[in-house]
């Protein structure tokens, strides 16, 4: 078990109360790592923010346990970090949020009805674009799906691309529609302008695309159905979350900022993702990437979960309570229709009973 913040040998400083709460909340967490494993993950390791302080743990079946430096691929987390650029674009006076989607000349623009696609309508899913571009699939790795995927092949796709609804109507998951807008904040520079508006301000030093020597040596495997798989590589649609690595740390100071973004550089960029835009159903509603639902006690989570080929995540807060949980592991699991992925209920459940504990 890997532990920081509350857990380190400082705790026993802390008045009786307060160490039984932190062995409380050391306890429920080790509870949920090892539904975790008993769920079919090598490893996992789990961010979480309590009030002021934080924890991360790690567990794993036959080999060392992560820990808050692990790196794993985040998948579609990825979203809400495109969102925040997105967001201090228009503070800054750079673009706005009903403007236009706007790419260079060769990349058709789809449209349905008289209103074009806006920045708005690729952050919060309702563009009417597909879930990914028509030729995508043809000829790629099915363990690297994305790794062939050019500009150029972009700008074929998007010839034969047709809206399934009239932007701002009906809300449909599109990583495409998340990539283009990766492609219009910041054409063919899309991970350095993440990594440049978002992860370096708040300190996230692992949250990149592109593995330094000493990050790939803190890597873990990532797996499907059992074995292991490569990493997905992308340069193209990378902005919705196709190839980017973090850590449980890195995460952890992230969902931090979300939870006081007052204490945060980016505190305007941050509010403006979380304020919802777009009621999908009673149980849904969007921010810019951040989805908005129901917690117990009438308060509201905000969160998003995330996969590659060989990794799940799930991040999700409450700023009502105070908590946040970040759970990461080196298995791909896939979404259904009519149940959560595992990563996904582990971290609502855990995120549900620490907030009950506030």
């Amino acid at each position: 078990m890997a532990t920081t913040g509350a857990m380190t040998a400082g705790a026993s400083l802390l008045p009786g109360s307060a160490v039984a709460a932190a062995d409380g909340i050391s306890a429920l967490v080790r509870r949920y790592l090892d539904r975790a494993l008993a769920a079919g993950s090598p490893s996992v390791v789990c961010g979480v923010v309590h009030g002021r302080r934080t924890w991360v743990q790690g567990a794993a079946v036959g080999g060392p346990a992560p820990d808050g430096r692990t790196v794993f691929q985040l998948g579609s987390i990825t979203k809400t970090l495109t969102a925040t650029a997105l967001a201090r674009a228009v503070g800054a006076g750079a673009t706005r949020l009903n403007a236009p989607l706007v790419l260079p000349a060769r990349f058709h623009i789809p449209r349905k009805g008289p209103r074009r696609i806006t920045l708005a309508d690729l952050a919060t899913h309702t563009s009417g674009l597909p879930s990914l571009p028509p030729n995508l699939l043809a000829g790629a790795d099915p363990y690297n799906p994305y790794a062939h995927y050019t500009l150029d092949d972009l700008a074929v796709g998007l010839r034969d691309t047709r809206l399934s609804t009239e932007p701002g109507k009906v809300s449909a998951y599109s990583n495409l529609g998340f990539g283009l807008l990766g492609q219009a904040l910041a054409f063919g520079d899309v991970d350095s302008m993440v990594r440049r508006q978002v992860a370096a301000p708040l300190g996230m030093v692992d949250t990149t695309t592109t593995l330094r020597p000493d990050m790939a040596s803190r890597k873990a495997v990532g797996h499907l159905g059992g074995e292991p798989v490569p990493d997905w590589r992308d340069h193209t649609l990378s902005a919705a979350g196709t190839s980017m690595y973090s850590t449980a740390d890195d995460m952890v100071r992230f969902l931090r900022s979300q939870l006081r973004p007052d204490r945060s550089p980016l505190r305007d960029a941050i509010e403006l993702t979380q304020r919802p835009r777009f009621t999908a159903d009673r149980n849904l509603r969007l921010g810019l990437a951040w989805h908005l639902s129901p917690l117990v006690g009438g308060r509201t989570m905000t969160w998003h979960n995330g996969g590659t080929g060989g990794f799940s995540t799930c991040a999700a807060f409450s700023r009502e309570s105070g908590t946040a949980v970040v759970m990461m592991v080196n298995t791909f699991s896939e979404e259904t229709p009519t149940a959560l992925r595992p990563v996904d209920a582990l971290a609502f459940g855990l995120l549900g009973e620490l907030a009950q504990l506030a």
